[in-house]
């Protein structure tokens, strides 16, 4: 068995360093939510049927927009449909498929949790960098994404 190329004290640094600032954002966001009843999984969840058509989408095409496997997709939805955040129905168009819709009340919560949760991205990410910075950061997070396997998400505003 190969040594790992262990890193060295610059890469340490800014491995720790991207360590904690993703802690610390995750943190900040957490903690907005906290003020609205939904967790963030739920808020996660909840924007991107809040952006579709129809408030709407194939279970196995959130899941993929979001990274997550089955199960989690699965465990998530029967929690928040439990709450009466969304409903799923079976898929018209494939009866192999489920289709799930975001409810009056779901979109409701999304509606009033959002306001907070862009103040906090610019409060602790956004407002810090300068306007080559917030490019940089998105080739940066767009490449390492690549190399991780993620890159045919569907992020891109493009």
């Amino acid at each position: 068995m190969t040594e790992p190329r262990w890193l060295d004290p610059r890469e340490r640094r800014m491995w720790r360093a991207y360590l904690r600032m993703q802690r610390a954002i995750e943190v900040a966001l957490v903690h907005q939510l906290g003020t609205t009843g939904i967790s963030r999984p739920d808020f996660e969840v909840l924007v991107p049927l809040s952006e579709a058509d129809n408030r709407s989408m194939r279970v196995r095409d959130l899941a993929s927009w979001l990274g997550w496997d089955r199960s989690r997709i699965s465990h998530q939805l029967r929690r928040m449909e439990e709450r009466g955040l969304i409903t799923r129905e079976d898929c018209v168009e494939d009866a192999r498929g489920t289709v799930v819709r975001l409810t009056d009340k779901g979109y409701e919560v999304t509606v009033v949790a959002a306001p907070g949760q862009v103040a906090t991205v610019r409060r602790v990410l956004v407002d810090l960098l300068e306007p080559d910075e917030v490019d940089q950061l998105t080739a940066i997070a767009e490449r390492v994404a690549a190399a991780a396997g993620y890159a045919n998400l569907p992020y891109s505003d493009d």
